[in-house]
């Protein structure tokens, strides 16, 4: 069976082998989630409808302050994050969006790639959305819904198939993520750092206590150069760190990054958080205590002032903040962490 589109009509769930599901999530007949998708709820705070996907590599993270629900026979594209929000029947997702905590999108809405819709923003039903931030182009058309409904095989009825919960037993982080040698180098890991079971790290990497890195995180420190990461620092779901040659990659302590973020050769300072889905390229450097927006792209070799907020494509200076910023709600705890038992 390919996991690249909806079931037609199932009555289960179906589970990619490298998918994963931390909590209790509660999934309709004939979702699916595809290879490498990670969905973290806590509480039970994620629910996906049935007929759904969620395609590859792709974050789903519900909380009880922001939780997700995804209505039935929306398709989210590749590498979509999803982080505390809602939307409704037959929606179309395109690849790389990004739904931050309080979204809420109607029904057969239509999001180009790309888009981000930004915390506590209103979409409503039949609107096509492009752009970051998202902003709506037109309502969708009679040509808008034949190709969702050809997309599903004209599978567009809503059903009453009751969603099931989907839980695990083993509790995350119980089974440490892989370790791969390169040449002559192994990652260094701290004796009271996590790193989740489906995380992997490479070659010369060294990873501070306290820090825990998330499901689906690849770090690579191959023969570019070294990769340091400080203590407490939280690196979460699919995430991806690695470097050009004669560069180094640093993250201090007490940063968060994630989930879906593509952190490359850079320098973060102690206690930034960077939101999902950014991105900061080789050679920048992102001083102490900054935000790095969601989907923003931190071009190589720029530099910012202390307590920046960054946001755009490129990132420029939008504020300052008076304090380092606060945890976000999609962040991980310890205590939260022995609240997750893990599927597959």
């Amino acid at each position: 069976m390919s996991l690249n589109r909806a079931c037609p009509d199932a009555p289960l769930p179906v589970l990619a082998d490298s998918a994963a599901v931390l909590g209790t999530a509660w999934i309709g007949a004939g979702a699916v989630l595809a290879q490498g998708t990670i969905v973290r709820s806590h509480q039970e705070a994620v629910s996906i409808g049935n007929h759904s996907a969620v395609l590859e590599n792709s974050s789903v993270v519900g909380t009880s302050d922001h939780p997700v629900a995804i209505g039935q026979r929306t398709v989210f594209g590749h590498r979509c994050q999803v982080i505390g929000a809602r939307i409704g029947n037959l929606c179309e997702v395109g690849n790389g969006t990004i739904l931050m905590p309080g979204a809420r999108v109607g029904d057969g809405c239509i999001l180009g790639e790309g888009t981000l819709i930004g915390p506590g923003t209103v979409v409503p039903d039949q609107a096509v959305v492009v752009g970051r931030p998202g902003h709506v182009i037109r309502t969708a058309t009679d040509a808008d819904r034949e190709r969702v409904a050809r997309l599903r095989d004209y599978a567009v009825e809503l059903t009453t198939h009751p969603r099931v919960p989907i839980t695990g037993e083993t509790p995350a982080g119980a089974t440490m993520g892989r370790l791969y040698a390169y040449q002559d180098k192994t990652p260094q890991i701290a004796a009271s750092a996590l790193l989740l079971d489906s995380a992997e790290i490479t070659g010369d990497v060294v990873v501070g206590e306290d820090t825990i890195i998330g499901a689906g995180v690849k770090i690579i420190g191959d023969s570019h150069g070294p990769v340091r990461i400080g203590a407490r620092v939280q690196i979460l779901e699919n995430t991806v760190l690695h470097l050009l040659p004669d560069n180094e990659l640093v993250i201090e302590d007490d940063v968060v990054i994630g989930p879906g973020a593509m952190i490359h050769g850079c320098h973060i300072e102690a206690g930034c958080v960077v939101e999902p889905a950014a991105i900061i390229c080789d050679y920048s450097r992102v001083r102490a205590g900054s935000l790095v927006g969601a989907g923003a792209c931190v071009k190589q070799r720029d530099r910012f002032p202390a307590r920046s907020v960054l946001d755009g494509f490129p990132a420029q200076v939008v504020g300052t903040l008076d304090a380092p910023p606060e945890r976000p709600s999609w962040a991980l705890s310890r205590q939260e962490l022995q609240t997750l038992a893990r599927v597959r």
